[in-house]
């Protein structure tokens, strides 16, 4: 082996050496985790507009949902207060069919009286399960009660609307339009659940 070979061979050796060395240091040497210094951000800035952002949402959905929940309110309160006016008989709450000074006449009319119809429901009522009981000549009674009750009350009804009719002539010149229906309606129905609620006493005298 010449001097040339023995120098290049051991350069090579060496150098290859020095390079397995230098990676295995690289490789078993561990890398430190970077470590958050107390009171730093530990985290990279965000931008202007992102904070604007995050600082601009909230704000907005919550008063969304506030505004959504006073409208609801709102708008409660303003049917609960219009349903109170209409059932006082407030004729600017009241549907068309209710309005005007006729329609209230007929009302007080019909809420001052002891109308048959009030009574006729319940002792319809009484006959129809009296028509279940199985025997024929009970349950033909009880149909006989139901068509009776029902004739007197509607009888009842139409002498009231007579009277009535004539008492509106005399203060307002007519009747109003439908007002037979209205007035024999009313009268089928039981004092509590009319609508809307008599402002009248029974046996007040309504002239």
């Amino acid at each position: 082996m010449t001097y040339h070979d023995r120098v290049f061979g051991r350069d090579k050796t060496t150098t290859q050496g020095a390079t397995r060395v230098e990676a295995s240091t690289t490789a078993e040497t561990p890398v430190s985790p970077v470590k958050e210094r107390p009171g730093a951000k530990n985290r990279p800035t965000p931008k202007r507009k992102d904070q604007e952002a995050a600082r601009r949402r909230p704000l907005v959905e919550t008063d969304r949902k506030a505004a959504k929940a006073a409208n609801k309110q709102r708008a409660r309160e303003a049917r609960l207060a219009q349903r109170a006016a209409a059932e006082r008989g407030d004729d600017s709450a009241l549907p068309a069919r209710d309005r005007g000074p006729g329609k209230r006449y007929i009302r007080d009319r019909v809420d001052s009286r002891l109308n048959i119809g009030e009574i006729a429901l319940p002792l319809m009522l009484v006959a129809v399960i009296v028509m279940f009981v199985p025997n024929p000549s009970i349950q033909s009674l009880g149909l006989i009660i139901v068509w009776a009750v029902l004739l007197i009350a509607l009888f009842d009804a139409i002498f009231m609307w007579r009277s009535t009719k004539k008492r509106l002539i005399q203060k307002f010149g007519a009747a109003p339009r439908g007002g037979a229906g209205y007035a024999i309606m009313r009268a089928m129905q039981i004092r509590r659940g009319r609508f809307p609620r008599p402002a009248v006493k029974r046996g007040e005298k309504i002239d």
